[in-house]
This record gives structure tokens, C-alpha cells and sequence, in this order.
């Protein structure tokens, strides 16, 4: 196998043309078994395997920069830098990341996860060697689809001022996981299909070339002209125009030809961008026919391309989709938004049935929180649905521009708490700590698939701000006999009885169960409560049952900085109310990547953990209130 003969960086230098075909038909194999059993990204990592290897063939790692822009398709440049053992256990716990990370390897420059940052990445070390007088290439790698979020415009208008090199390479593949939509997808579209172009250009600079004496130099003083060849026959080059020469199309399926561009950019001495087509999944029959389902892929069985192991219940994705569109059909006022995710976040059953009230707005989770404030605005009943980490980035315009008009925009928050193997980058444990610092904000967690419907109903029917928090996987089925209507910032007691209450928040609500047999198991009376509701808190419940608890325990698989456990002590405490309380969450740190339930045990979300701190923090308050 010529992928045995890459143990280190570069290695692929060594190799000829031959088994250069060869090693890009084994890297596709290998990635397509490795990943049947890990899961994985897939089809992105397909479709960039002779794009990788052409930069790996061009630059000189570690030395040059490679930023992968959101990282998932870095895997072939995982293996090309001697990584092929880690594949056995990618995304495990303990194993190798899916996402390039710097402590992983001196060859990941950039550690990334999120989109449209590898530009600004990049024009920062570029900045970093011209300070220094160093000389190695800068390149940042980013999708058509990242192109369409606004940090990505950001940092393009600043490369345009360079005076140094700096290489951009576009991968066009025509998707970021759902299909591209908007004015940039179509602009792309046309540099695609503008072959005609292509050939004069050539047929141009061929003939030029032909003069003797003089042809290259001519050819080289139209390039250095403000226009250049390309502008004499597609006028407006949106690239050209901002000052970033422009190189391509060029098929990204062809290494010979993208080594030629990726050496003819490195001689620019500004900021250039090379366009290269690529097919996601390429390679792969279920893939091609089938990217977004192949974009982050389970276990599959790799002659069907089905998974191995479907969930046999619904999701809590499924249910909200189910009940938003239910809910759409009685009112024509509800509208629903996406940022490119139109598969993860449920919303392809809302498109389907009311394709005029479906909006994908792209990698763009600002544009899309004040896009739904706008329609609110409007008198319009916008769900935006978006996962807990990318919301993230839409923070300040919920602040500004939804909450401070208190306008009525429902945020379906999904993947909230730990979402496995995905890692730091999308763990969803922040939402609680940051959306609660927001004046006008409702907050719901829901306990059961059943809550979650009831939930979704009562936010859209809302007539302020209110963000939904669930997360990712199988929707809980348990406590179906607790379904008390929900009502404004009422928690749901669900067993009453004395010195310890625990506290718990949404899908908590088995481990939160669990503790609670263990905690009677060996002789502790305790009440359980659901939150339901973490902003605003339900103080009136908290001063009753401080009267015959000595102990509040609560559960969120959030950080507890921040979080809603941190609200209820700050309250019990300017309350002078007479009780302690232990909170249970995720310490102040990054969780990497691994399975749910590993995670949950190294941060200390699992019964025994609980139960000991529970029985340790309860004795000690016993003692206090006994000296």
C-alpha cells in the first residue's frame, strides 16, 4: 500500500505520479471503512482528498500554515501527516480528534470547529511573519458554504489591503451541509459553468506567448494590470474588484493542475484566491447521491451506506419538527429560520409542507437572529432553530435586536449540554450561563418528549422573547405521568417531601430521578423538582421549600459558572433564606470530545458522584446547623 509509505509530514513529496493516483483511491477506502465503524464526517473528507494532497505536495509543513476553515475535512491531512493509527479511535474518547487541534500536531496551525473563521485566522499569521521577517506561505482553506457567513467578508476586505502573500483556496463543492442558498451561491454557480471563459483566457495568453521575444512579457504586464486578462471578457470579478487576484475555476479532482495554481499563487504578492471544484462524497455512491446525510455520519454498513443502529424513538429534533409543523398548520403567522441546517435541526418536514414560510439564511446565525427579530417585527411568529454552540455566535443580536425590543422570536435551541464526539468546539454547555444574563429572555428546558410538545406550544403562543433548550439524541420517555400544564415561571414539583430537594433542569430529569431512588435507598427524604423554567426563576417555590428543606441540589448539564444553579444560591442568598445549596454541572473548562455517557461520568454527571457529594454537602450542613 503506498499509505504505508506516509509516516510523516511530507512524505508525499516522495512519491510519483502513479502512486500519487494510487494513494487517492486508498485514501478514499481507507476513510470510507474507518469511518463505517467511528462515525464521522465523511462526505466532505471525500471530496477534498486531491485537493489535500496538491497542498500538501506544495507547501512545506510545519513550517508553512495550513487553516482548515470548520476543520471537519481534515482527515486526509490527518493522514498525510503520519496520523493513520489514530483513525481506530477518531472521536473516542482519549482518541484523536475529528477537528484539527495544535496540541494534536505541530501541522494543524489553526484549532477550528466553527465556520467562516479560517481568513481572519490566516491574515493574523500573515501579520504574525511580516512582524517577524519570516517567509513561509499562509493558506486558508474555506467552503462556498463558510463563505456565506459574514466574518468570512470581514476578513476579506481586510486581505485586500495586503502587501505580502496570502493564499485563499476555495472549495466549491455547491453545499456546506445543506445546499447552498443565496446571492454568493449563485455567483459561484456562474464562475462554474464560465468555461467559455476559461478556454479564451488560455487561448489568449497561448497566442500572446507565441510572439517572439516579447509574448511572456506581455502576458505577465496584462496580469500585473489592474484588470487583467480575466476582466477584459467578465467584467465586475467580485474578487478582482476588492484587490484579491483571482485564480480558477480549477478542477479539484486534478492534482497536476491545482500543484501548477497552488505554485503559481505562492508567486502573488498580495492576497490571492484560487477557486477549486470538488465533489463532496466523492468516490462513495451513497455519498454523492446523498451529502448532508453523509456529512456527519454514525456507524454504517458500507454496501447499503445505511446506518447500523437507528434510534427506535424519536429525538427530540423529531419531536419539535413534528410539532412545529402540527403547529404551523392552525396558524399561518409562524415562519421558520435555519442557518444552513435544515436536515440537523428538523426543519426539512416544515420546509416541505410550507416552503413560502421556510427560510435557510446560510452560515449566518447573526444575520439570522435579527432576520427573525425583523419578521416578529413584522407581526410574524419566527422559530429560529439553531444548535446551542452556534448560537453562540448570535449572541449580541439577541441581545440587541430581539430581547431589547422584547419582540416575540422563539429559539429552538438544540444540542444543549454535551453532544459527544464532536468535542470542545460543539459541546453545548454555555447557552444557559450566556442567555440568562440577557434582560427580557424567557428560558424552558423540557423533562419528556411530552414536555417538549407542550413547551413548543406554549413559546410560540408567547408573546415576548423565550429560548427552548433540548438536546441531542433519543427524547426521554419516562415520567409520562407528570404533565401538569405549563405555566410562566411555575417549576412542576414532582415529589414533595423534606430536607433535600432536588433541583433539576430539562433532560436531567433520569439522572436527576436516579439520585433520588439512590438518596432514599439509604434513608434520605427528598423532593424532586423540575425547573422547567431557568430564566425567570420560580422564587416563590424556592421560599416555600426552604422552610422544611436544609438542602437545594441542582442538576444542569450546563457550566456551572453562570449557570441556573449559580442563579437559585444567588437568590437563596440575598433571600436570606435558611438552606444550603450544591450545585451539580460542568466545572469552568472545555469538555473534548467522547462518548455522552464517558463525558458525563469525567465531569461528574452520574448518580454515585452525585449521590457522595449530595450525602457529603448534606451532613455538613446538618453539623452547621447543629453547632
Amino acid at each position: 500500500m503506498v499509505l504505508e509509505m506516509i509516516r510523516e509530514p511530507n512524505d508525499i513529496k516522495k512519491l510519483n505520479g502513479e502512486q500519487l493516483r494510487e494513494l487517492s483511491d486508498e485514501i478514499r477506502r481507507f476513510l470510507i471503512e474507518k469511518i463505517s465503524r467511528t462515525g464521522g464526517h465523511l462526505a466532505s473528507n471525500l471530496g477534498v482528498v486531491e485537493l489535500t494532497m496538491a497542498l500538501h505536495l506544495t507547501l512545506n509543513l510545519p513550517d508553512d500554515k495550513l487553516i482548515w476553515d470548520v476543520g471537519h475535512q481534515s482527515y486526509t491531512h490527518k493522514l498525510l501527516t503520519g496520523r493513520k493509527d489514530g483513525f481506530d479511535k477518531l472521536r473516542k474518547y482519549g482518541g484523536m480528534s475529528g477537528f484539527p487541534k495544535r496540541k494534536e500536531s505541530d501541522c494543524d496551525a489553526f484549532d477550528t470547529g466553527h465556520s467562516s473563521t479560517s481568513i481572519s485566522a490566516g491574515l493574523g499569521y500573515v501579520a504574525a511573519r511580516e512582524l517577524k521577517g519570516e517567509h513561509h506561505s499562509v493558506v486558508s482553506v474555506i467552503g462556498d458554504g463558510s463563505l456565506t457567513g459574514g466574518m468570512a467578508y470581514e476578513a476579506l476586505n481586510n486581505a485586500s489591503r495586503l502587501k505580502s502573500n496570502f493564499i485563499i483556496v476555495l472549495n466549491d463543492n455547491n453545499m456546506s451541509i445543506s445546499e447552498n442558498v443565496g446571492g454568493m451561491s449563485r455567483y459561484l454557480n456562474g464562475l462554474r459553468t464560465a468555461q467559455a471563459y476559461t478556454e479564451i483566457k488560455r487561448g489568449v495568453e497561448d497566442t500572446l506567448k507565441k510572439i517572439p521575444g516579447k509574448g511572456d512579457r506581455i502576458v505577465d504586464q496584462i496580469r500585473r494590470t489592474k484588470s487583467g486578462i480575466k476582466q477584459l471578457f467578465v467584467p465586475g470579478m467580485f474578487f478582482e474588484d476588492m484587490g484579491i487576484t483571482y485564480l480558477g475555476p480549477v478542477d479539484g479532482h486534478d492534482i497536476r493542475k491545482m500543484v501548477k495554481v497552488f505554485h503559481e499563487a505562492k508567486r502573488v504578492d498580495h492576497a490571492v484566491l484560487v477557486h477549486v471544484i470538488t465533489k463532496k462524497g466523492k468516490g462513495y455512491p451513497p455519498a454523492e447521491e446523498n451529502p448532508a446525510r453523509f456529512h456527519g455520519t454514525g456507524p454504517f454498513d458500507i454496501r447499503t451506506g445505511e446506518p447500523v443502529a437507528a434510534g427506535s424513538t424519536d429525538s427530540y429534533t423529531q419531536v419539535f419538527s413534528k410539532v412545529l409543523t402540527d403547529i404551523a398548520r392552525k396558524d399561518e403567522k409562524v415562519v421558520a429560520i435555519t442557518a444552513a441546517m435544515e436536515d440537523g435541526t428538523g426543519l426539512s418536514a416544515f420546509k416541505k409542507h410550507f416552503p413560502h414560510r421556510f427560510f435557510d439564511v446560510g452560515i449566518a446565525e447573526e444575520h439570522g437572529m435579527t432576520f427573525a427579530a425583523g419578521l416578529a417585527a413584522g407581526g410574524m411568529k419566527p422559530v429560529f432553530a439553531v444548535y446551542s454552540s452556534f448560537l453562540q455566535r448570535a449572541y449580541d443580536q439577541t441581545l440587541h435586536d430581539v430581547c431589547l425590543q422584547n419582540l416575540p422570536v422563539v429559539i429552538a435551541v438544540d444540542r444543549a449540554g454535551l453532544v459527544g464526539s464532536d468535542g470542545e468546539t460543539h459541546q453545548g454547555v454555555f447557552d444557559l450561563s450566556y442567555l440568562s444574563t440577557i434582560p427580557n429572555m424567557t428560558i424552558l428546558s423540557p423533562k419528556n418528549r411530552w414536555e417538549m410538545a407542550d413547551m413548543l406550544r406554549f413559546a410560540v403562543d408567547f408573546q415576548y422573547p423565550v429560548a427552548i433548550r433540548y438536546p441531542r439524541g433519543s427524547a426521554y420517555e419516562g415520567m409520562r405521568e407528570f404533565r401538569a400544564p405549563v405555566e410562566y415561571g411555575k417549576s412542576e414539583v414532582l415529589y414533595e417531601e423534606e430536607d433535600i430537594a432536588i433541583i433539576f433542569v430539562g433532560h436531567m430529569s433520569e439522572l436527576a430521578a436516579q439520585v433520588r431512588r439512590e438518596l432514599k435507598r439509604t434513608g434520605y427524604s427528598c423532593s424532586l423538582i423540575n425547573a422547567r423554567f431557568v430564566k425567570p426563576l420560580d422564587t416563590a417555590l424556592f421560599e416555600r421549600l426552604a422552610v422544611d428543606h436544609r438542602l437545594f441540589v441542582t442538576i444542569e448539564e450546563n457550566v456551572v459558572t453562570g449557570g441556573f444553579g449559580e442563579q437559585v444560591m444567588d437568590y437563596v442568598s440575598s433571600a436570606e433564606l435558611n438552606v444550603h445549596v450544591c450545585n451539580i454541572g460542568i466545572s469552568d473548562d472545555y469538555v473534548e470530545h467522547g462518548n455522552v455517557d464517558i463525558l458525563r461520568k469525567e465531569v461528574g454527571l452520574e448518580p454515585n458522584a452525585i449521590v457522595k457529594r449530595v450525602t457529603a454537602d448534606y451532613l455538613m450542613t446538618v453539623g452547621d446547623r447543629n453547632s
